[in-house]
């Protein structure tokens, strides 16, 4: 219970003392100006990738969707001719 906060160290009950609210210093507004060439270096240290990753990317999340769409369709399809064969008078 110590390690808790709620006993102190003699096995009294710990009393919490609320955080103190000291005023908070309004920040500092940057010009646009500076606010640009802060986004430009900032985009500058990125770690863009090359085409040829882009590429293998883009085509692994095409094969992947398109073998998505196919199997619920197929399991739609399954799905729809059973309840339709179950339920026919």
């Amino acid at each position: 219970m110590q390690r808790q906060g709620q006993m102190e160290a003699d096995g009294s009950a710990a009393v919490r003392k609320p955080p103190s609210r000291s005023p908070r210093q309004p920040a500092e507004r940057t010009s646009p100006a500076e606010f640009y060439r802060d986004v430009r270096s900032e985009m500058r240290q990125v770690a863009w990738p090359k085409v040829p990753e882009v590429v293998n990317y883009a085509s692994v999340v095409l094969v992947t969707l398109v073998l998505l769409t196919a199997m619920i369709f197929a399991l739609n399809y399954v799905f729809s001719k059973a309840m339709l064969f179950m339920f026919k008078p």
